[in-house]
């Protein structure tokens, strides 16, 4: 079996049978070009490097890349190498088997531009691109140039003795370098987490509404996520403990609760990190949107009070940098720092080695605190414009996080609005999926405000309110 650059050739020789080996090959490429796991203009291997792998001389291969050709399968560039036909003769259609992005319901149009009112992607006109380019282009000299090793399964020290830096300044949080494990994002962060913890308990309070890929990634792991109402102060406490009496952890967002954006109450933090201790239980805090908090102050992480190790904070620079990065970290407290590296370099080491540094190099030299300072007056510049377009015979209008959500009454669909406004290039995220059970689902839309283009903001909200107005008829 062959597995060359194109990843899917597959070669079972039978060197006693009655074809000759190089018809067996022809036969095998021919197949795979017809059923289409060969593209158009893929590169084959070159005689030399297929006939040392499949242990053949290389005028067998070249025998069978003629035949290829003759058929017109192939096309013969010379030293350039040799490469799938772009005419292809006539082949019956092969079915082939569906296939669809993983949890559709959350991720869509992978790889279009960020639409106008989509949630959760950064301003792609405000980000230093040309400056980032030239760290990014450094960054990978220098890990290109360094010896050949394993990095640490923890993450480079330089990029986590920074991000220590960042969080004491930023989010009152006082850590070392060595309770920090870089991580895949949010989601390989928390996989991370609830691998660390060890739980007994499978019942996990998780706030309703709330993230649904949280929900998505403890159910998948066997954990039985408890919905826990949330209000104008945060999660319910009183109410996760009539719920779920058992339960040893807590996934939050205290800063800008997901999706509604309150802040968690003194009051409610206070509760919820005297419940983890007694009951010698987590929380997993989820700092998805850090310092990037466009209505008064930002307030201190959760994990900055506790004073009894019980709280995991997780952070990324997916919604102040870029999403692409799927670059994020978790800060352990210290009495779970050696087995959080143990866990992370068993199960998910930290990848990305010209990343980490470029991140490092763009908080340390205080880039990454202008940005952020920069995208702050943006993001309120823009939505103070889209504020300005809705009337209040529309909807309330509510802060929350980078979107405003636009309050619909209950008996509208939502989830049907959103995707009618696909047909207009529009992107606003429906409401209820975000709760646990629809019956109960508060009906809404949120907007992202972070890529509103001001020639577009005006016929795009108009035509959305025209779309709400259908629906409310």
């Amino acid at each position: 079996m062959y597995h060359g650059v194109m990843g899917i050739l597959r070669f079972s020789l039978d060197r006693q049978g009655e074809q000759s080996l190089s018809e067996q090959i022809r036969l095998s490429i021919a197949d795979a070009i017809r059923q289409g796991y060969l593209y158009e203009g893929a590169r084959l291997p070159s005689w030399r490097d297929l006939a040392a792998q499949l242990g053949v001389s290389r005028g067998t291969i070249k025998t069978a890349y003629d035949g290829l050709s003759d058929d017109q399968l192939v096309l013969s560039k010379g030293a350039a190498g040799t490469f799938v036909s772009a005419v292809l003769p006539l082949a019956p259609q092969v079915t082939a088997a569906t296939s669809r992005l993983p949890l559709p319901e959350l991720y869509q149009d992978l790889d279009s531009a960020p639409k106008l009112f989509q949630v959760g992607v950064p301003a792609q006109d405000g980000f230093p691109f040309k400056h980032w380019s030239r760290i990014m282009l450094r960054c990978t000299r220098q890990a290109v140039a360094e010896p050949l090793r394993y990095p640490d399964p923890r993450g480079e020290h330089v990029l986590r003795k920074e991000i220590a830096a960042y969080l004491a300044v930023s989010r009152g949080l006082l850590c070392s370098a060595d309770q920090i494990i870089i991580t895949n994002g949010y989601a390989g962060a928390l996989g991370l987490a609830l691998h660390l913890l060890r739980l007994d308990s499978r019942q996990v309070w998780v706030e309703n509404p709330g993230y649904p890929l949280t929900w998505h990634a403890l159910s998948l792991a066997g954990y039985i996520p408890v919905p826990v109402p949330v209000d104008d102060q945060g999660i319910c406490v009183e109410q996760g403990i009539a719920l779920a009496a058992d339960a040893r952890l807590a996934i939050v967002t205290p800063s800008q609760q997901a999706p509604l954006g309150v802040q968690l109450s003194l009051d409610r933090r206070q509760a919820l990190l005297i419940w983890a201790q007694e009951k010698a239980g987590w929380i997993i805090e989820d700092d998805y949107l850090s310092e990037l908090q466009l209505s008064g102050q930002a307030t201190p992480a959760l994990a900055s009070l506790d004073r009894n190790g019980r709280v995991i904070h997780i952070g990324t620079f997916s919604k102040t940098i870029s999403p692409r990065l799927r670059l994020g970290f978790m800060v352990v407290p210290a009495s779970l720092s050696e087995r959080a590296g143990d866990t992370a370099a068993a199960l998910s080491p930290a990848s990305g080695l010209p990343s980490q540094l470029a991140v490092a190099e763009f908080l340390r030299d205080g880039h990454y605190l202008r940005h952020i300072r920069r995208m702050k007056r943006l993001y309120i510049q823009r939505r103070n414009a889209l504020l300005a377009l809705m009337s209040a015979s529309v909807s309330a209008k509510n802060i929350a996080g980078l979107s405003l959500l636009l309050s619909l009454d209950d008996d509208v669909d939502d989830v049907a609005i959103a995707e009618a406004a696909k047909a207009f290039n529009l992107a606003p995220a429906p409401l209820s999926p975000w709760y646990a059970t629809q019956t109960k689902a508060r009906k809404g839309l949120l907007l992202g405000v972070t890529n509103l283009s001001s020639p577009a903001l005006e016929e795009g909200y108009q035509q959305l309110a025209e779309l709400v107005a259908r629906h409310r008829s």
